[in-house]
C-alpha cells in the first residue's frame, strides 16, 4: 500500500509569489505591520468557521473543518479543510491585510485541493471586513474575492466526537494511510469511557483524565471485522497508540494526543 505523505508541520507557502513585508511596530495609514492590531476591527482572539469563499466572482462552499483563528499577536492560523495554514495579519480600521506564509502539504482529495487553492487566493492581501453578530465577511476592493465566516464555539474534551485527521511523529505530521477512509473517531464520555472507531472496528475502553494526561486503560473491547489493508494499518497504529498514558492538548476545536516518545495524533471536533 502507498505510504502516507510525511511533511514538516509548517513549510514555506509556494503558492504565493509575493514576499512578506518586514514586520514593524510603526502605525499609521497603510503602515500597520505584523503584530499590530487596530481596534477598528475587533478580530483579535476570535475563532471562525469558513463557510464559503469567492474567487474571481465564483463562489465555493467550504468543506467541513475549514476554519481560521485570529491570534492576539497579529497572526492568523487555520485549516483549509485539509491542510493547516498560517499568515501574518495587520488591521487598519475596517481593512485587514493578510500575508500568507505557511501551509502544510498533506495530500488532499481533488475537490478539497481546489477549495484550498481558492481559499489561499481569497484570504490574501487587503480585505475589507464587516462583522454583524455571528457573521464575518471579508472582501477585496473590487468585490471579486472574499470569504464568508461564522463564529465558531470551542469544543470540550468530553462529549465531543473527535475525528482523527493526521498522525504525529516528533515534530512532523503525516496524512492517514491512503485508502483508510474517514471512520477513525472517538468520544471521551463523562462516564469514564472512551469509545469510537479505530479505522475499521468499533472499540470501547476505560479512560482516566488527570491534569494534561489522558490514560486509556486497556485492554480495549473491539469488534472483530476484517477490513481493507489500509484501514487495518491505521487501526493497528491507533490501537497501539491508545494504550497507556498520553499527553493531551486542547486548542479550541483541535485535540492533540502524544505519548512519551512523541508519537501521536491530531483530531478535529466533528461538526
Amino acid at each position: 500500500m502507498p505510504k502516507p505523505r510525511v511533511l514538516a508541520v509548517l513549510v514555506p507557502l509556494l503558492l504565493l509569489s509575493a514576499t512578506a513585508t518586514a514586520c514593524g511596530t510603526e502605525q499609521g495609514p497603510g503602515a500597520a505591520g505584523a503584530g499590530t492590531v487596530d481596534p477598528g476591527l475587533p478580530v483579535s482572539g476570535t475563532h471562525w468557521s469558513i463557510k464559503a469563499v469567492t474567487v474571481d466572482g465564483s463562489k465555493s462552499t467550504a468543506p467541513a473543518g475549514a476554519r481560521v483563528e485570529f491570534k492576539e499577536d497579529g497572526r492568523a492560523q487555520g485549516n483549509t479543510g485539509c491542510n493547516h495554514f498560517g499568515a501574518t495579519v495587520a488591521v487598519n480600521g475596517d481593512t485587514l491585510t493578510v500575508t500568507q506564509n505557511e501551509i502544510t502539504e498533506i495530500g488532499c482529495p481533488g475537490d478539497r485541493q481546489r477549495f484550498e487553492k481558492d481559499l489561499i487566493k481569497a484570504f490574501s492581501g487587503p480585505l475589507k471586513g464587516t462583522i454583524k453578530g455571528e457573521r464575518f465577511t471579508l472582501a477585496s476592493a473590487d468585490g471579486r474575492n472574499g470569504l464568508e465566516l461564522s463564529s465558531e464555539p470551542g469544543a470540550p474534551l468530553r462529549g465531543t466526537t473527535w475525528k482523527v485527521d493526521s498522525l504525529l511523529s516528533g515534530t512532523t505530521a503525516s496524512s492517514l494511510p491512503a485508502g483508510s477512509g474517514s471512520k477513525a473517531r472517538f468520544v471521551i464520555g463523562e462516564d469514564g469511557r472512551v469509545s469510537g472507531n479505530l479505522g475499521c472496528n468499533n472499540f470501547s475502553a476505560t479512560v482516566r483524565v488527570d491534569g494534561t494526561t489522558l490514560t486509556v486503560e486497556g485492554p480495549a473491547a473491539t469488534t472483530r471485522m476484517m477490513c481493507a489493508s489500509a484501514e487495518m494499518e491505521l487501526e493497528t497504529k491507533l490501537y497501539e497508540l491508545l494504550d497507556g498514558p498520553l499527553t493531551y492538548r486542547l486548542d479550541h476545536r483541535t485535540l492533540t494526543l502524544t505519548d512519551s516518545s512523541g508519537e501521536g495524533l491530531t483530531a478535529t471536533a466533528a461538526p
